[in-house]
């Protein structure tokens, strides 16, 4: 970062020695407010000024030695550690499940002074929800399941709510739920509210993600309202993609839902979470989206409850950057499997 800014990350404020700070502020959800169609029809995106300002982010933001470690840090407390495979089995989500509690070796984590690191969530199907809690029992590690006919969305609606009601009853504490990308291409916002609003309903406690799919969406414009209409609906996170897209996470994506969030709470004063999911596999990349969100929203986005990475390659790439660090040498990619 340059000379005008904190370059020490939240995670560690004292080159990289200190415990991750417990968030002290008990933020309630988004409790979401009526359509307001005049405002969604007014949200607009300037999308070559977005795209201008977006590539500017890698190359204006630069942290360095203790400070990047403390910034890895903050990053590997904010990965949805994820997997999302059909091939999936019991053994391993229990194997990313211990990733997850031990996402970084324990000498590495002791050198820096951040034993206790863990990943921000675990991110599974509905199938292997029971499997994901039982074996993060003891933890404060969340269990989210991928719901709504996940990645496509386009299962009979009624199934779609009862897929919720299951995950939930599996014990997941957080749903990302897909909306229906036809209600953004068609202008339908009334069927995006709603279809939203039923789905947060259905979640009772769980805190729900909207996986806005945003590479289907065709414009940053569509994503903008898209954004705010789930917010109004009461979404407690929006997300980019569900990482099956052609295109998922990108930065002028990630600016335009950013902003709509900052416009949100401009009018609400309700603060709302957001997840970029999908093609975020270095540790480089991490930290630009961590300075974005500094930037754009302010500190108090850099923890869990209001931030994630939906990733699952990216970590063994941090632990890759941190036993750097501490060590002088970069380890083979192979001893960071996750799973």
């Amino acid at each position: 970062m340059d000379t005008t800014h904190d370059t020490r990350a939240p995670a560690a404020q004292n080159g990289g020695q200190s415990q991750l700070p417990q968030v002290q502020e008990h933020l309630p959800r988004n409790p979401g407010m009526p359509l307001d169609v005049d405002w969604v029809a007014s949200v607009q995106a300037n999308t070559s000024a977005i795209e201008r300002r977006a590539a500017t982010l890698p190359g204006r933001r630069s942290v360095k030695k203790e400070f990047q470690a403390a910034w890895l840090c903050k990053a590997v407390s904010l990965i949805d550690l994820t997997t999302l495979a059909g091939d999936d089995t019991d053994g391993r989500v229990r194997r990313l499940c211990a990733k997850a509690r031990q996402p970084v070796s324990p000498q590495i984590l002791a050198a820096l002074g951040m034993e206790g690191l863990t990943t921000g969530a675990v991110c599974v199907y509905h199938d292997m929800v029971e499997t994901a809690v039982d074996a993060l029992k003891g933890t404060n590690i969340p269990v989210a399941a991928v719901s709504t006919g996940f990645p496509a969305g386009l299962s009979p609606f009624r199934l779609r709510i009862a897929e919720i009601g299951e995950s939930v009853s599996a014990g997941a504490a957080e749903i990302d739920i897909v909306i229906s990308r036809r209600h953004v291409l068609t202008q339908n916002w009334q069927a995006l509210y709603d279809e939203m609003a039923e789905m947060r309903a259905a979640c009772g406690d769980a805190h729900v993600k909207a996986i806005l799919a945003t590479g289907e969406l065709g414009t940053l414009r569509n994503v903008a309202r898209a954004s705010l209409v789930c917010m109004m609906a009461g979404a407690d996170f929006i997300k980019t993609s569900t990482g099956k897209e052609g295109v998922n996470a990108t930065l002028p994506v990630s600016l335009t839902m950013i902003r709509a969030i900052r416009a949100y709470e401009a009018r609400t004063g309700v603060k709302v979470g957001y997840k970029p999911a999908g093609g975020i596999s270095k540790a480089k990349d991490s930290l630009t989206y961590l300075a974005l969100m500094k930037d754009e929203l302010g500190d108090r986005w850099l923890q869990p409850d209001l931030f994630r990475f939906g990733a699952s390659s990216l970590l063994g790439d941090i632990e890759r950057q941190l036993e750097h660090y501490v060590t002088g040498a970069y380890s083979a990619s192979w001893r960071h499997g996750m799973a």
